[in-house]
């Protein structure tokens, strides 16, 4: 019975990991950038212009999103240490997507690095 650490070893073995270091030219010269965590972890912080497709729902969104469709797109896929973004990886390469990475660490990666997150702002009420 293989386990999801297998599964996730197995994915990272099929798909393209972007090195932290090299992972800011790669969000600039990404079609789009998206971040396959859960709302809420998105919510507390993402990168800039990344948008938000949970793992769970990846599939489903990029087939019923016209503007996401095209198989030739760059894309950066990341979430908070990287196996998520594999299996997304992967995932979209299945579906006939031709350059897709994931950020090797992920977004716990990024911060370390000291790189930019995007934090919304609390509304204060007095």
């Amino acid at each position: 019975m293989k386990t999801a650490h297998d599964l996730v070893l197995a994915a990272k073995a099929q798909c393209t990991e972007v090195p932290v270091k090299d992972a800011p030219a790669a969000v600039l010269a990404a079609d789009i950038v998206i971040d396959v965590r859960e709302p809420d972890e998105y919510a507390a912080g993402h990168l800039a212009g990344a948008i938000n497709i949970p793992r769970g729902l990846l599939e489903f969104k990029l087939s019923s999103t016209p503007t996401l469709e095209r198989r030739d797109l760059n894309v950066v896929l990341y979430c908070k240490t990287s196996g998520r973004a594999a299996l997304a990886a992967v995932a979209m390469q299945s579906m006939g997507y031709l350059n897709v990475v994931s950020v090797a660490g992920g977004f716990e990666a990024w911060v370390a690095a000291g790189e930019p997150i995007v934090k919304p702002a609390t509304p204060v009420f007095e």
